[in-house]
């Protein structure tokens, strides 16, 4: 008891040091840990001085003024001006060379040398030696227009008879950049033609005739697209012509005397040829009528010695400017067309050894510049008085036919065979159309005519067979 009253006199001593009085006995209780009441909650005191007040918030700040705009930089400064550059001098050609040009084929010819030497037989490799490559047999130079240089533009090999046993063409070929004519006619290249033609961009002429070249028709000719002048006769091509050669822009084309079998394109008169020697191989079926498409072109055009069949195409008389129409020795039937007359540029016109008939139209035989027309070894069976002229000043060769008034004639048992088995040509009205006149001719010969004129005397073999075409006909 003395205890606790003496805790009390303490605690009641802190609080009146705090300025402060408990009066009510249960919060003593409560202090010292006595008594189970709730304690209720103190009375508002009046006399409290009021809560200070809350801080004042802090004056907004004013939003951050945007950057001035940056001032554009300052122009660069101008270049002060470049001294005029000084063209620099042309490239020096390598020591004893003409030309740079020169220089660059110099060991691609004597690479070349090393390969055909053993096989010389004309000895022409013995010229090429030092750097004066223009000088070389068979070489030929001018200048290159790109470099304004002198570089080899020609080979000109025909009848060197080069030979042995890995003759190509390919890299010797490839290896004249600046080469505007290859001809080599006469020698034993063999294998392929480069495929690659269209990189040599100065090449116009192309000759590979009487070589020993084989296999199907090389297509790579078509990738020569600057060529003028292609020449692939007498070598060992077979197989079929792509049509896409008669689509060439090409002055001259021979590919006679091979092995091509096959109907002629019927593209054919797209070929802007000037020449155009199909000859001597085997191309079966007619002529196709798109020849007249090469009216405005085609000077000379050979499919002697095929095996061609079927009538003449009327279009044939388009050919305004054709100078030789040679489609001799084929199995061609049907009479000539009356179109013929409208031929009237023509010089040479070889019909014989087919299996036409009918008669030898007048009017064909009255064009002005014709100088050798051959109809020999057919089944004609009449001439008029002009074709007579003809026969006697022998323009005319009418042997072998089925002329009864005239020498050398087949006997009546050929013709009579013959006329039992013929069939017409389909689409006849169209043989008696004359294209230049715009109308129809007929083919009818009053008898009279034939009696006036008499016999005449037969002409000996056909002359004059100098022409550019027929050139073509000879290997060399």
């Amino acid at each position: 008891m003395i205890r606790t009253l003496l805790l009390f006199i303490c605690i009641t001593h802190l609080f009146a040091i705090q300025g402060e009085q408990i009066t009510r006995r249960d919060e003593l209780e409560i202090i010292i840990g006595g008594g189970d009441a709730t304690p209720s909650s103190p009375p508002d005191d009046q006399n409290c001085p009021p809560p200070p007040p809350p801080p004042c918030p802090p004056p907004p700040q004013p939003k951050p003024s945007p950057p001035p705009p940056k001032s554009p930089p300052p122009p660069p400064p101008k270049p002060s001006p470049q001294p005029p550059k000084r063209k620099s001098p042309p490239p020096q050609p390598p020591s004893g060379f003409d030309s740079p040009r020169l220089a660059l084929v110099f060991p691609v010819i004597q690479k070349f040398k090393k390969l055909v030497e053993p096989y010389d037989p004309k000895g022409i490799t013995k010229t090429w030696n030092g750097k004066d490559i223009c000088a070389y047999k068979g070489f030929s130079c001018d200048k290159v227009p790109f470099y304004n240089q002198q570089a080899v533009a020609g080979v000109k090999f025909n009848n060197f008879n080069f030979g042995g046993p890995n003759l190509t063409l390919t890299e010797f070929l490839m290896g004249l950049p600046d080469i505007v004519f290859f001809h080599a006619n006469s020698n034993s290249f063999t294998g392929l033609i480069p495929t690659e033609l269209n990189k040599l961009k100065y090449l116009y002429e192309l000759d590979l005739s009487n070589n020993k070249f084989s296999g199907n028709f090389p297509y790579q000719v078509l990738r020569g697209n600057k060529l003028l002048f292609l020449d692939l006769r007498f070598n060992n091509f077979a197989g079929v012509v792509p049509p896409e050669v008669f689509g060439l822009n090409l002055d001259l084309l021979f590919i006679n005397n091979n092995k091509f079998i096959q109907k002629l394109p019927d593209n054919l008169g797209q070929t802007t040829a000037l020449y155009l020697t199909l000859a001597n191989n085997k191309f079966i079926g007619g002529i196709p009528p798109s020849i007249g498409r090469a009216s405005n072109t085609l000077l000379e055009v050979l499919f002697l010695n095929n095996k061609l069949t079927g009538c003449l195409p009327y279009q044939i008389g388009l050919l305004k400017k054709a100078t030789v129409f040679d489609v001799g020795s084929n199995s061609l039937t049907g009479p000539i067309p009356l179109s013929f007359q409208c031929l009237r540029k023509m010089e040479l016109l070889n019909l014989a050894r087919n299996k036409f008939h009918g008669e030898v139209p007048e009017a064909v035989c009255g064009l002005p510049g014709l100088s050798n027309f051959t109809v020999s070894y057919n089944y004609f069976t009449q001439v008029g008085p002009q074709c007579r002229k003809l026969i006697k000043n022998g323009v005319l060769d009418v042997k072998m036919n089925c002329i009864l008034d005239l020498p050398n004639q087949r006997t009546p048992g050929e013709c009579n065979h013959f006329f039992s088995t013929i069939k017409p040509c389909p689409n006849e009205k169209m043989l008696t159309y004359v294209p230049c006149t715009g109308g129809y001719s007929s083919y009818q010969l009053e008898s009279l005519d034939v009696a006036m004129s008499g016999p005449a005397t037969a002409p000996g073999p056909a002359q004059g067979l100098g022409r550019a075409s027929y050139g073509a006909l000879s290997p060399h």
